[in-house]
């Protein structure tokens, strides 16, 4: 194995996961109020009606698959009487119909935000970067998510899941990597990347539930019909003067 490919499958997932770590633990203690979206909505509503919900529920299909696809060993599958090529076809099928929603909905989005004055304005260089970095990375997932389909000798299953679980046991299987198509490859570097840039950017706000709306109080609301009293006139007068 040569040094580069040691540097790109040992090292770098550990370097990007002290970033991702520790990049959350600084925004949330030293920059708690920027943990948001910034949303634009005020700016512009119709189309972000309809791309923010297909952004969203797209990206979370695409999560679900790839979390399925590189945690669930392949033993497992076998043993269910699951079939490598029926696995296969129900990604193609569910993978490719989620990551093209997905990608049609940050079209609208970046077309949104490129041809209305207000949003334009309110775009920083980091979203600028985030929105290259993460369709690069929606795009290789199509691209690779159809190539899969074509019958190989390696999948990801055999080379890029290994390595991924290896991960967390301290023991990347770099060989396996090391044997994955260029595709693969790329797609797992740019997922690496995004994850670099996660903490730092407006993505950080999809670890935020609002949680706290499930047990805050009622907030009672009560007109004037029901019977508040009124202030005088002149107490409003005098309240509203200039001074």
């Amino acid at each position: 194995m040569s040094w580069g490919e040691s540097m790109l499958w040992i090292v770098a997932p550990y370097v990007t996961l002290v970033i991702f770590v520790g990049g959350l633990v600084w925004r949330y203690r030293y920059d708690k109020f920027g943990w948001t979206t910034r949303s634009s909505q005020l700016y512009e509503s119709p189309l972000l009606r309809v791309a923010s919900p297909l952004f969203h529920y797209g990206l979370l299909f695409v999560i679900v698959g790839h979390v399925t696809g590189l945690l669930i060993p392949l033993s497992w599958t076998d043993a269910i009487g699951l079939s490598n090529e029926a696995y296969h076809a129900n990604a193609l099928v569910w993978g490719g119909l989620a990551g093209v929603a997905t990608l049609v909905a940050l079209v609208l989005l970046i077309y949104r935000r490129r041809t209305n004055g207000p949003v334009f304005q309110a775009t920083t260089v980091n979203d600028k970067v985030m929105y290259v970095v993460l369709a690069a990375s929606i795009v290789a997932g199509v691209v690779t998510t159809v190539a899969g389909f074509v019958p190989t000798e390696v999948s990801y299953r055999t080379t890029v899941a290994p390595w991924f679980r290896g991960i967390f046991v301290l023991r990347p299987d770099a060989t396996a990597m090391e044997h994955a198509s260029g595709l693969y490859k790329v797609h797992t570097l740019i997922g690496m990347a995004l994850f670099v840039l996660f903490p730092f950017s407006r993505l950080v706000h999809a670890l935020s539930a609002p949680l706290g709306y499930l047990f805050r109080p009622y907030i009672v609301y009560r007109s004037r019909a029901d019977g508040a009293p009124r202030r005088p006139a002149a107490v409003r007068m005098r309240q509203n003067r200039p001074l």
